[in-house]
């Protein structure tokens, strides 16, 4: 028997999908990006059907269509579904189709082809701005990290790719695992691509080739199990390229886990590590795309001694704060109206679960009474860990030229091309800044004190 393509087991999953599909409309009655893009008038059932019809030709109703665009992968339309049928990746399947429909085939290679190169020249030179040589490796990165021992691990560690610009927080996970006695070989950046961003061109045949690749070389660990970081590639991997080839091959060669979901199910072995009680008044920025996420997060800061959590009562969605960049102006006043109930909260500190968010919000600490962390730093603190976050120290100085010289150790070491690396801190460090600096207390009473008096 042949075995199927990538292509045509997707196409096979999704065909099931679609006529299991009721029309009923519930899935766009609860997603949270309905309001912010405008469908609330339109009828639901009206919009599913239309998705159908992008799906099934690349196209439908104008509607149907900005809702698929809008999609911030929220996931309320999958606990939403009485029918099994999960809308959100009928709706990944819908950009898909729209881009077939709109775009030739070779200009969707380039564009996933380009977006690859721009990601992997971004995660390379900012990660390399911040670590050594030795760290890289750690975290699988560089030529003796490609190396395997005979012994296979407990588990794979699989970073993703964009967590790399904010190493702090990867390895401090690799710190924890340390700690708790799991062994495990940590992969991930560009060479160990999902295919997210070949799939988002409209590329299916190359995103099912970069994200098979990717799977057939984490398929090595004695608990056939991989610890996933990145949230994105988490959804790519187990709702697109794990069940097509499974559907190609008769199983999955493994299972995948959230990290943060996984600490959860080790939360007494952590809790005896946690031995320093962390004295903080914190609030969680939340994103509910996987579910077990946010809820093992919460468990895992209210295990920390000292810790007291706060529930700012902000709306929650997206999977991660770079989600919400479909919906841009919605997502700069979320996070506005989060900064200000954090401050009115009187908190200590703001919580982050990804690394988007970290990098996004980050350099907002400069100009709120309050600081902005990872879970894993406060997690850290109260296991006896701690790795500086040299991003968010290099984004304070909102300068491309001083960071630069910040780094030119590094710079010298890795053999950087200075113009590239500056390039890449105004493009993809600098510019990562969805709510403009300079709206906070703190930078107000900086300007009103350097005003000039009349």
């Amino acid at each position: 028997m042949t075995e199927l393509t990538f292509e045509a087991a997707l196409q096979d999953r999704t065909a099931e999908m679609l006529d299991a599909c009721t029309k009923c409309g519930k899935c766009v009655e609860v997603c949270p990006s309905a309001q912010p893009a405008n469908i609330t008038d339109a009828d639901p059932t009206d919009v599913i059907t239309g998705i159908i019809d992008l799906v099934r030709s690349g196209d439908g109703s104008e509607i149907s269509r900005r809702w698929a665009t809008s999609c911030t992968l929220s996931g309320a339309c999958i606990a939403a579904c009485d029918e099994g049928v999960n809308p959100r990746f009928l709706l990944a399947m819908a950009r898909v189709a729209i881009r077939q429909h709109d775009v030739a085939l070779a200009e969707r290679r380039r564009d996933g082809v380009a977006k690859f190169r721009d990601t992997s020249r971004d995660v390379t030179t900012l990660s390399r701005l911040q670590l050594e040589r030795e760290a890289l490796e750690r975290l699988g990165q560089g030529a003796a990290s490609q190396s395997t021992s005979d012994e296979a691990p407990d588990f794979v560690f699989y970073t993703g790719c964009n967590v790399l610009k904010t190493p702090h927080v990867a390895l401090l996970a690799l710190d924890i695992m340390d700690v708790l006695g799991i062994s495990y070989r940590a992969m991930g950046g560009p060479s160990h691509c999902c295919g997210v961003m070949q799939l988002r061109a409209g590329d299916v045949e190359m995103s099912g080739r970069m994200g098979t690749n990717s799977i057939e070389k984490m398929a090595h660990s004695k608990s056939g199990q991989v610890l996933s970081w990145c949230p994105s590639c988490y959804v790519q991997f187990t709702e697109t390229t794990l069940p097509a080839m499974e559907r190609q091959r008769g199983a999955r060669p493994f299972e995948m886990t959230p990290f943060i979901a996984f600490l959860r199910t080790r939360l007494d072995a952590l809790k005896a590590a946690c031995r320093e009680p962390v004295a903080l008044r914190v609030a969680m920025h939340r994103h509910p795309g996987v579910p077990s996420v946010v809820n093992a997060a919460i468990a895992i800061l209210q295990a920390i001694p000292g810790i007291e959590l706060v529930d700012l009562k902000q709306p929650a969605i997206g999977l991660q704060s770079a989600s919400l960049g479909v919906l841009a102006d919605h997502k700069r006043e979320l996070q506005r109206a989060e900064l200000q109930a954090a401050c009115d909260a009187g908190v200590d500190a703001l919580v982050t679960i990804y690394h988007s968010e970290h990098r996004e919000l980050c350099a907002h600490e400069s100009e709120w009474p309050f600081r902005i962390v990872n879970l894993l730093e406060v997690l850290g603190q109260s296991m006896g860990l701690h790795r500086d976050d040299r991003y968010k120290e290099l984004k304070f100085a909102q300068d491309a030229d001083l960071i630069l010289g910040e780094c030119g150790d590094l710079i010298a070491r890795h053999a950087i091309d200075p113009a590239l690396a500056r390039d890449v801190i105004v493009k993809a460090m600098l510019g990562d800044q969805p709510l403009p600096l300079g709206s906070g207390p703190l930078a107000k009473e900086a300007s009103q004190a350097t005003a000039p008096t009349a």
